[in-house]
């Protein structure tokens, strides 16, 4: 079972996006952006409980395909103990991380676009 809502999975791939682009666009301009995403990613991410950080862990692997779908749970334990990092590290680490949860979120039959909309729909 996934301990974490498919929302803030959403909100991590949105604000990833959105990093990326501000470092992509920042390695070409000469002109820092991003930092304010990346430290609000990164305290997010760091604000999780640890059962939705090895979840959002687990999703990226499936994503990278270091796990099959059905191999959640086992995914799951093993980022609970092979833990080394802080997980924001970690993850913040990975430059494809918004694709990776995407397909993630995909294979475990989660789809990231309803959840995306969700949160970018204005209230």
């Amino acid at each position: 079972m996934l301990e974490i809502t498919a929302d803030k999975i959403a909100y991590v791939i949105i604000r990833a996006r959105e990093y990326e682009s501000g470092v992509n666009a920042w390695a070409h301009s000469g002109q820092r952006t991003g930092h304010g995403v990346r430290t609000e990613l990164h305290e997010f991410i760091a604000g999780l409980n640890e059962d939705e950080q090895a979840a959002l862990t687990a999703v990226m692997w499936i994503g990278r395909e270091s796990f099959d779908p059905e191999d959640l749970e086992e995914a799951i334990v093993t980022a609970k103990t092979e833990r080394s990092a802080p997980t924001e590290d970690y993850l913040m680490g990975e430059p494809r991380l918004a694709d990776l949860l995407e397909a993630g979120m995909d294979a475990l039959g989660i789809s990231p676009e309803d959840a995306e909309d969700d949160l970018q729909r204005p209230v």
